[in-house]
């Protein structure tokens, strides 16, 4: 006659006294089964000279895990129920993120990853630090694209494109001792910027107005400050092309002011891209009281971020490490 089945121990913590590791590992698993695991282990204390002449014993604390809940098919049962806040009854996850101004476009890319509903199923600080992560991977899938020693800035009038120019100049200086020469260019449209002058001259670097045949220096870094991006199918838009290709500027940083509403930046970007921008800097960054609708921009364009600018200051200013910084403004904790 088969002895009567012992009952399963209720999930948590439990504590026991044993000799060794091996006498371990056997209670445990005689007690709690295989899905235990150990929390800590300490030698017991011994009082006076019985620590000398009995041997060792430990304390182990060990913890059995509640069972996994049993998967249920996604479904809208899964979804809180709609409220006036909440009309379509998202995730909670999803409303934080939309309040963060995270775009609809946005929104639906990220619940396509492989995390969106397991972080949905978590707490909220949980939630946001798996989509941190889950954000880092698809960042990460793309290879960083060093800015090339010839690079040019340009962008949209009023989007900052010489401050843009002057903050990274002055990095490059600073911080790694840089040399190199930074060219203006006007083409056929006026290109006013008189700080540009004073600045390279305070930094010690040649500034030279150019015409075709400008000399370049043989080594070093070569930065063009350009003027507004001209219309589509112009002659500017011909001769800033042109200038590209014959000056061999395979840096082609795209400076977009984040103030902006999105409609005007994804046109912006559409339009650096015909004249094949390869890297992004996004300005006025103190005047954006919502940095999740600039993930648009990060994730979905093939555009490397080379940095973030606050402030009109010609120096400093600047964040590097996009992603982080855009994830601690967005995803808190992440």
């Amino acid at each position: 006659m088969n002895a009567p089945a012992q009952p399963s121990p209720p999930p948590g913590t439990y504590r026991f006294v044993v000799g060794s590791a091996a006498e371990a590992v056997t209670t445990i698993q005689r007690r709690l089964g295989s899905t235990a695991r150990v929390l800590s282990v300490q030698a017991e204390p011994r009082p006076g000279l019985a620590r000398w002449w009995r041997a060792p014993r430990f304390v182990v604390v060990a913890e059995l895990p509640a069972p996994p809940l049993r998967a249920v098919p996604p479904d809208r049962t899964l979804l809180p129920k709609p409220t006036p806040e909440n009309p379509l009854g998202e995730p909670r996850l999803a409303v934080m993120l939309r309040r963060a101004g995270f775009s609809d476009r946005l929104l639906g890319r990220l619940e396509a990853l492989p995390g969106w509903r397991s972080a949905t199923e978590q707490p909220l600080q949980q939630a946001l630090v798996e989509m941190g992560r889950e954000i880092h991977t698809t960042v990460g899938v793309r290879p960083p694209r060093p800015l090339p020693a010839r690079a040019a800035f340009f962008g949209p009038p009023g989007a900052g494109c010489t401050t843009a120019l002057c903050k990274w100049l002055s990095r490059e200086v600073f911080t790694r001792a840089a040399t190199g020469q930074v060219w203006k260019v006007e083409f056929d449209r006026p290109n006013p910027a008189p700080a540009l002058g004073v600045f390279c001259e305070a930094l010690g670097v040649p500034l030279e107005h150019y015409t075709p045949g400008s000399s370049v220096v043989d080594r070093g870094f070569l930065l063009v400050d350009l003027p507004g991006l001209p219309p589509s199918g112009s002659p500017a838009a011909a001769a800033l092309a042109g200038f590209f290709e014959r000056e061999q500027i395979d840096g082609r940083v795209l400076v977009l002011n984040a103030a902006y509403d999105a409609g005007s930046l994804r046109a912006a970007c559409a339009r650096g891209r015909e004249f094949g921008a390869t890297h992004l800097v996004l300005s006025h960054l103190d005047e954006v009281p919502h940095w999740g609708r600039l993930w648009e921009f990060l994730l979905e364009g093939e555009l490397s971020p080379l940095f973030l600018s606050s402030g009109p200051a010609l120096t400093g200013e600047i964040e590097t490490e996009v992603i982080g910084a855009v994830l601690r403004r967005t995803l808190p904790g992440s």
